[in-house]
């Protein structure tokens, strides 16, 4: 079952907890004059995953579809999804559509440069570019300017079924999750990175593989840049 619940006004989590694999894989919808979808699922959760977007919204209204890397939970169903909404544009990053979804996609996409903003209609939407960051050279987030939500990813991944929105300490789950599973590509630009995302200051993360959060954003943000900084640190001095 794949629920949905509303985080910030207007942007809504639908979450589908995988037991078998111990982790909620998250899409976010984006209700305005032209509705935006941020992942796909992969293609075994579509059926779940349109029937609980068809709850909140008509599949026919999807105007924008994007993800953050090329990644079958963040992309996989981009197909299915662009079958059931013929209006619908695949969105993503300069290099993502060169690399991936410019080939990949149903139909053409439309390629937002670093920073650039689409506007859909009540909602304004920023692409920022993080090659690497968590992974992938395609790598963007999305950050919402009319809510102060940063749709980030798989920046903090936790492990777990949480609640769909916490007020919680989401930096140490996240550290325990990156700790065994090393899934972060760690180069000198991961925390500086993520830095920039804290400069935003949002008031709500939508997170790929964790419950979204709100509260001090810039401050997690900051607390993870560092984790990865140390972590840098600690491997630099032991290849010394």
């Amino acid at each position: 079952m794949t629920r949905t619940d509303e985080i910030a006004p207007g942007i809504y989590r639908l979450s589908t907890f995988a037991p078998q694999g111990g982790l909620a894989f998250n899409q976010f919808l984006i209700d305005a004059d032209e509705p935006l979808l941020f992942h796909t699922g992969m293609r075994a959760l579509y059926p779940s995953v349109s029937e609980a977007l068809a709850r909140i919204i008509p599949l026919s209204r999807l105007r924008w579809i994007g993800y953050g890397h090329f990644e079958a939970d963040e992309c996989g169903a981009m197909n299915e999804w662009l079958a059931d909404a013929p209006h619908a544009t695949p969105v993503q990053g300069e290099i993502g559509c060169m690399i991936s979804l410019g080939d990949q996609a149903a139909r053409p996409p439309r390629a937002l440069k670093d920073g650039e903003v689409l506007d859909i209609g009540g909602k304004r939407v920023r692409l920022l570019a993080t090659p690497h960051v968590p992974h992938g050279w395609d790598a963007v987030v999305l950050y919402e300017e009319t809510t102060g939500t940063l749709l980030a990813g798989d920046l903090f991944t936790a492990l777990g079924d949480g609640p769909p929105l916490t007020h919680d300490d989401i930096v140490a789950p996240a550290i325990d999750t990156e700790r065994r599973f090393a899934s972060t590509a760690l180069t000198p630009n991961t925390a500086p990175t993520i830095r920039r995302l804290a400069d935003l200051q949002p008031k709500t993360l939508g997170l790929m593989h964790a419950p979204a959060y709100a509260g001090d954003g810039s401050a997690a943000l900051h607390a993870l840049a560092d984790f990865y900084a140390e972590s840098l640190s600690q491997y630099g001095a032991a290849m010394a």
